[in-house]
């Protein structure tokens, strides 16, 4: 239960809840609700689908870099840097600044990816199939992926009111104090890396 609910957590943060609602509430700022809400559910469909292409890695994780030559300790450094810069956009507020066209079909390109499902986010879910060995552990952490994946589909069916109870000021406040959230998160996951490797503890 302790692994399911930190995995949860540390995923769902990772995902960038507000974000995600704030960018939603740009881009779909001139459709009815029912356009939306198929907005939404195009966009979570996209995001579960990615992540279940990276569980092909992330259960086979240690065999690739295995025969990649990349260690561990290595990922762990690349993967926590990747999302130490995702987590400074966040908290500069840079990453709102991203130029989009609300005309286009951004449910997949580019909401689910790469502003949901980044880079960042990817190498993090790696990093974390590769720390877990047991298939049992793998399968809860899994489980525990998909339920962040579903909550965050539920920020995003809920944008509108979210928006409007915490204004532009607020979800301006809540992401970047997920930036702030994810660059300890980023932080550890390099701190790892780099004891990892001064240990000498690679596959």
């Amino acid at each position: 239960m302790g692994l399911f609910l930190d995995i949860v957590t540390k995923v769902f943060f990772i995902l960038s809840p507000f974000f995600s609602v704030s960018m939603f509430v740009l881009l779909s700022g001139h459709m009815d609700q029912r356009a939306r809400h198929r907005g939404a559910l195009r966009t979570s469909i996209a995001s579960i689908a990615i992540l279940v292409l990276c569980f092909v890695v992330y259960f086979f994780g240690n065999l690739i870099f295995r025969v990649l030559g990349i260690t561990v300790s290595a990922f762990q450094v690349g993967a926590g840097t990747l999302l130490f810069l995702t987590s400074l956009q966040m908290v500069s507020g840079r990453r709102s600044d991203i130029a989009l066209d609300p005309d286009e079909d951004f449910a997949v390109v580019p909401l689910a990816i790469p502003m949901i499902v980044g880079p960042g986010t990817i190498g993090t879910l790696l990093v974390l199939g590769m720390e877990i060995s047991g298939t049992r552990e793998k399968v809860v952490a899994g489980s525990a992926i998909l339920l962040a994946v579903i909550m965050i589909s539920l920020f995003l069916f809920l944008a509108m009111p979210i928006a409007r109870i915490l204004g532009q000021k607020g979800l301006q406040m809540m992401m970047k104090l997920t930036g702030l959230i994810l660059t300890a998160i980023a932080a550890q996951i390099i701190f790892s890396g780099v004891n990892g490797f001064l240990r000498g503890t690679h596959p």
